[in-house]
């Protein structure tokens, strides 16, 4: 294996990660594992901030569609400092950036490649970058990329005060659409609305198609971002216009709808996947990469992030997420290694 180049810091033989050993969270113990080194075309990151998903719930319990062998650190999204950088990294060490990986993210040190990080302004701190590469990714991909959004356009934004659904919000607002977004309590709304929504409605409630049209019209919703599933998919079907794009980004209620196959055809609606890799998808991820870089720094995306302190916070903060008990992306914050 090609050796990392230009390690800057006297970094030690083992680091602190959390470790999957057995199916649930209560099988999570924190332990001191080997230090992981980087190969030719990837970079060790000192984590300062390491962002938790819906993924790592699934990943721990061991229902995710990626199943790594156990022991394993779960954790999907990182932000840190460049410790020693591969040559063919394209990463020098001291760099700030956020990455995404598999898994390995909640320890103190993780693994980038180069091809999957974002550099980080320096005006930008680690929590917000950390709370990136997957939510913003997602909604950029989904909505710029597949769902080819145009100034004007009405976009219903579903669970629009998580962390994707804020970041979805923003993405569209920047591109000049109109955002109605649902959420289930009034905080939520009003996050909702502060993040850019024009306006929101509990989509808990029955009514909830009624007071979309009261907005907007009936028929009048051309894309939804949606990463709830169920039965608000098929209303959301109900409340789209001729060549309206339904774009499908996850299952957070926890059903998978069957979708009409007749709406699909009389409205001409195209129900896409917003799915991606930086494997399958590079030219593409370079694109949304480098549009999420500009939207960070010109201040038209700022995720929300509910941090918490320490490796230490991370069972709590799980059985929040669990619970739908947040807003905004949970993180994690590690202070500066001694």
């Amino acid at each position: 294996m090609q050796q990392p180049v230009n390690d800057i810091a006297a970094t030690p033989a083992s680091i602190r990660a959390w470790r999957s050993q057995a199916s649930g969270r209560a099988e999570l113990a924190l332990a001191d594992v080997p230090r992981p080194e980087p190969g030719p075309r990837e970079a060790l990151i000192e984590v300062r901030a390491a962002a938790l998903n819906f993924g790592d719930l699934l990943m721990v319990e061991g229902t995710y569609q990626v199943r790594p062998p156990r022991p394993f650190t779960p954790g999907q999204e990182v932000a840190g400092v460049v410790v020693a950088a591969g040559a063919q990294s394209g990463l020098l060490p001291g760099a700030r950036v956020a990455g995404k990986m598999d898994w390995g993210g909640f320890a103190e040190a993780a693994i980038v490649r180069g091809d999957m990080a974002i550099p980080l302004p320096d005006g930008v701190d680690f929590a917000t970058g950390a709370a990136l590469p997957i939510s913003s990714i997602t909604a950029m991909v989904g909505l710029v990329e597949l769902g080819r959004l145009v100034p004007g356009e009405v976009v219903l934004v579903h669970a629009a005060a998580g962390a994707l659904g804020i970041a979805a919000t923003q993405i569209a607002v920047a591109r000049g659409a109109r955002v109605i977004g649902t959420a289930s309590t009034p905080d939520k709304r009003a996050l909702a609305e502060a993040m850019g929504a024009e306006a929101t409605v509990d989509y808990t409630q029955p009514d909830w198609r009624q007071a979309v049209e009261a907005l907007v019209g009936k028929y009048a919703v051309d894309v939804v971002f949606d990463s709830v599933g169920g039965d608000a998919t098929l209303t959301s079907l109900r409340l789209m216009r001729r060549d309206g794009r339904l774009l499908v980004a996850g299952f957070a209620s926890g059903t998978i709808p069957a979708l009409p196959a007749n709406l699909l055809l009389v409205k001409r609606i195209s129900a896409i996947g917003v799915y991606w890799n930086h494997d399958d998808d590079a030219a593409m991820m370079a694109r949304v990469q480098q549009a999420i870089a500009a939207d960070l720094a010109a201040g038209r995306i700022a995720p929300v992030v509910d941090v918490r302190e320490g490796l230490e916070a991370l069972p709590a903060a799980m059985d929040d997420l669990a619970a739908r008990r947040t807003a905004g992306k949970v993180v994690l914050a590690l202070p500066e290694a001694r």
